[in-house]
């Protein structure tokens, strides 16, 4: 088969962007099994010359202090479990309640008719266009005044109901959902709660899990908003952690070793939900018509 050149520069342009996304987590799992004696001697060959696990058992906290500086740590700790349980707690009140509240109001607008539907949906696309930054400051302010500092309502109140995109993307999906199967619903007696709970959810799994899943992933990785707000130990999520693990180090440079390792395991949850989720997520992208 003969290569075309607009053929080859795609493929090029494809390679060329699946290296700038795979590198950097090759090279993240390359220093979290480098011992942190060999970080600097050790750094030219694909595979460290003697990998350990060493690195993921200390931030673990399954070896002793002796033990983890023997192993190159720099005396800085990390309660990792804690804070992934953290993390867990706020990706999941986001991605519940919000799912279920974008749920409700795209229904609302791809359903029901009231004065002034469209021009309170033109608002909320236009909300897309607002950088979040812009918000940082007032819900802060809100979120202080209300005596939420570094409680998981503080934390989560700003993103616990809707996000314009989720709505915008949930409506879309409930339009192409037939009528007749809502007016057959009617029929039998159902009410417009009892149709929305009973018939359009059920039929909605795919986007919701896309919705929960996106937004699982944002929640997961978002750093500065917790930074703000969940200060304490009881309320300090992992991103937050890591960036104070690295902070702590009480040597002249930080545990490299430690903070990969680190960062490495706080991919897993993550992963496995894309992994278990992904083909749902793309088979709903494809089925909205959203590219």
């Amino acid at each position: 088969m003969k290569l075309k050149p607009g053929r080859v520069l795609a493929w090029t342009a494809l390679v060329a962007f699946l290296l700038v996304t795979i590198v950097p987590f090759y090279w993240m799992i390359r220093t979290a099994i480098t011992p942190a004696a060999d970080l600097f001697t050790d750094s030219t060959g694909v595979v460290p010359a003697h990998p350990t696990m060493i690195n993921f058992w200390r931030v673990l906290g399954l070896v002793d202090a002796e033990r983890a500086r023997a192993a190159g740590g720099s005396g800085a700790e990390i309660s990792f479990l804690r804070y992934t349980l953290n993390s867990i707690i706020y990706c999941g009140l986001i991605a519940t309640v919000q799912t279920f509240c974008c749920a409700m109001a795209g229904y609302a607008f791809a359903r029901l008719r009231f004065p002034g539907r469209d021009l309170v949906f033109g608002l909320i696309l236009a909300a897309l266009m607002v950088p979040p930054i812009f918000t940082l400051l007032p819900n802060f302010a809100l979120v202080k005044n209300l005596g939420a500092i570094d409680t998981f309502a503080g934390m989560v109140a700003p993103n616990l109901l809707m996000t314009p995109f989720a709505v915008f993307f949930l409506r879309q999906f409930f339009l192409s959902v037939p009528r007749e199967v809502e007016e057959a619903a009617t029929i039998d007696g159902a009410g417009r709660w009892g149709i929305f709970w009973r018939v359009v959810m059920p039929m909605s799994r795919g986007p919701l899990i896309t919705i929960a899943l996106t937004t699982s992933v944002w929640a997961w990785k978002d750093y500065l908003w917790p930074l703000l707000v969940g200060r304490g130990e009881d309320t300090r999520v992992l991103t937050v952690g890591l960036g104070v693990f690295l902070q702590q180090s009480p040597n002249t440079q930080p545990d490299w070793t430690g903070l990969m390792a680190a960062s490495t395991l706080s991919v897993l949850p993550v992963l496995a939900l894309l992994v278990v989720l992904g083909k749902r997520l793309v088979q709903s992208l494809n089925f909205t018509g959203i590219k």
